[in-house]
C-alpha cells in the first residue's frame, strides 16, 4: 500500500518558503506475522523562493529613458506619415532653407499646420532650423530616405503603418478580452498603404533580384507560361509582370472585392489583355484548385495572413504543374521568440502581427499564424502540403523577408 501527502516544513527559524515534503509509506508483509515490518521513506524536495535582486536604479533609469524614446519615436512615425502623405518631404527635398510660410506655399498646405509639423521634425532631428532666420532645411542625407524621388529607399512609406494599426486599437483591445479577430473591413487605408509597401519591398526588386532567384524563370516568362498570384491584393506586382511578359498569362486571386476592383481597373487602364483578377476565398483551395494548371505560383507576404494557410498551400501544390515552381515571400524570423531578440524589425513585426496579420486570420475563424510564424513553421507547413524541395533565399538589401523557392 502506498500513501502520499504534503506537509509544511519548518525550520528553527520558522516555515521554509514554498517547501514541500513528499511522504511515501511503504508496508511490506512477510509470511511471519511477527516479521511484519513497516518502512517509512521520506522524500524531501525543497524549492526556496529565490530572493529578489536588489533594485537597480541605473537599470530603472535606463528603462525609463527607453520608454520616453519609444513615445517620441512613435509620435515621430505619425508625423513622418503626415509628411509623406502631404508631400512635405518631397517639397523640401531640393528646396533651399525656407520659412514655414515658404514651405507651406511650396507644398500647397496650411501654414499653421506646417509650422507645427516642422516643430516635430526639428525636435526629432529630421529637419534643421536656423534660429536667426527661422528657416528650415531637410538635409539631403535625410531626404534620401524620406521622399518619393528616392523610390525604394523611401522609408517614410512604412511609417504609415503605425497610423493604420492604431486605427483598430480599440477593436484589438476588445479581442484581447473576448477573443476573435478584426476583419479586413475595419482597416481604412490598408490596401492603399499595402500598394505602396509592395512597391518598395517587392516591385522595385522584382526583375533585378527576385525573379533571378529561380534560374531560367525570366526566360520562361518571356516564352510564355501560366502564372498564379494567390492573395494578390491590389495586383500591382502581377500587373507589372503581365506588362513585362506579354507572352505569359497571369491570374490574380484575392479575398477582397475592393482590392480586386482596383486591380481590374488598373489592368483595364493600361490595356492588359493577359491578366485576370478573381475575387476568391482560398480557404477551400486544397479541394477546389484546378490540378496542374500553373507553371509558376507566387505569394507575396500572404500565407501567414490566411485563415487556413495549410489548405492554401495544399491547393498551391495541387494546382502547380509537376515541373512548376512556387515562389513564396514571407517574413524572415524564427518561430521561437528568443531567437528574434536581434531582429532589426522585431517589435514592429510582432506589432504588425498582433494588430493585423494574426487578427484578420482569427476574424475568419482561422489559425492566426501571425507575421512571425517563422521559418521553422513555414518549412513544416510546406512539407505538410506535399512539397519536397524548399530552398530559403535572402536578398542582401532586404532584412525583412525570406524568399522560398519551392518545388514538388
Amino acid at each position: 500500500m502506498v500513501r502520499s501527502g504534503h506537509f509544511d516544513m519548518r525550520s528553527e527559524n520558522g516555515p521554509i518558503s514554498r517547501s514541500r515534503v513528499r511522504v511515501r509509506i511503504e508496508q511490506s508483509h512477510r509470511a511471519e506475522p511477527l516479521a511484519e515490518r513497516t518502512s517509512l521513506l521520506l522524500e524531501v524536495s525543497v524549492s526556496k523562493t529565490a530572493a529578489r535582486p536588489p533594485f537597480d536604479q541605473v537599470r530603472a533609469d535606463a528603462f525609463a529613458d527607453r520608454v520616453v524614446k519609444a513615445l517620441n519615436d512613435g509620435a515621430l512615425c505619425l508625423m513622418m506619415s503626415v509628411g509623406h502623405r502631404t508631400g512635405l518631404f518631397d517639397a523640401m527635398r531640393e528646396a533651399p532653407p525656407s520659412t514655414s510660410h515658404e514651405v507651406a506655399r511650396s507644398a500647397k498646405l496650411d501654414e499653421r499646420y506646417v509650422r507645427e509639423w516642422l516643430g516635430a521634425m526639428v525636435t526629432a532631428g529630421v529637419v534643421e532650423v536656423d534660429p536667426q532666420s527661422a528657416r528650415y532645411r531637410l538635409p539631403s542625407e535625410h531626404a534620401t530616405f524620406l521622399s518619393r524621388a528616392s523610390a525604394a529607399d523611401n522609408l517614410a512609406v512604412f511609417s504609415q503603418w503605425i497610423a493604420v494599426f492604431a486605427g483598430v486599437e480599440d477593436d484589438v483591445v476588445e479581442c484581447f478580452r473576448k477573443g476573435g479577430g478584426v476583419p479586413y473591413q475595419r482597416y481604412g487605408r490598408f490596401h492603399e498603404v499595402m500598394r505602396e509597401d509592395s512597391g518598395q519591398s517587392v516591385l522595385s526588386s522584382l526583375e533585378p533580384h527576385v525573379l533571378p532567384l529561380v534560374p531560367g524563370l525570366k526566360e520562361r516568362l518571356g516564352e510564355g507560361i501560366r502564372v498564379l498570384d494567390a492573395g494578390c491584393g491590389s495586383g500591382r506586382i502581377l500587373s507589372h509582370m503581365a506588362a513585362r511578359f506579354p507572352q505569359s498569362r497571369f491570374t490574380g486571386m484575392d479575398l477582397s472585392p475592393e482590392a480586386i476592383a482596383f486591380a481590374r481597373a488598373k489592368a483595364a487602364e493600361i490595356g492588359l489583355a493577359n491578366a485576370e483578377f478573381v475575387v476568391r476565398d482560398l480557404g477551400d483551395f486544397d479541394r477546389t484548385a484546378s490540378a496542374g494548371e500553373f507553371d509558376l505560383v507566387t505569394t507575396f507576404d500572404a500565407i501567414h495572413d490566411q485563415a487556413q494557410p495549410l489548405r492554401v498551400l495544399k491547393g498551391i501544390h495541387r494546382t502547380l504543374k509537376t515541373d512548376g515552381v512556387y515562389l513564396m515571400q514571407d517574413i524572415r524570423g524564427s518561430s521561437d521568440v528568443h531567437k528574434n531578440l536581434d531582429h532589426p524589425f522585431g517589435p514592429f513585426l510582432y506589432t504588425a502581427s498582433c494588430l493585423h496579420c494574426m487578427t484578420v486570420s482569427l476574424a475568419q475563424g482561422g489559425k492566426g499564424l501571425g507575421a512571425m510564424w517563422g521559418e521553422e513553421k513555414a518549412r513544416e507547413y510546406l512539407r505538410r502540403a506535399g512539397f519536397r524541395s524548399v530552398e530559403t533565399k535572402t536578398l542582401a538589401h532586404d532584412p525583412m523577408n525570406n524568399w522560398y523557392v519551392v518545388r514538388k
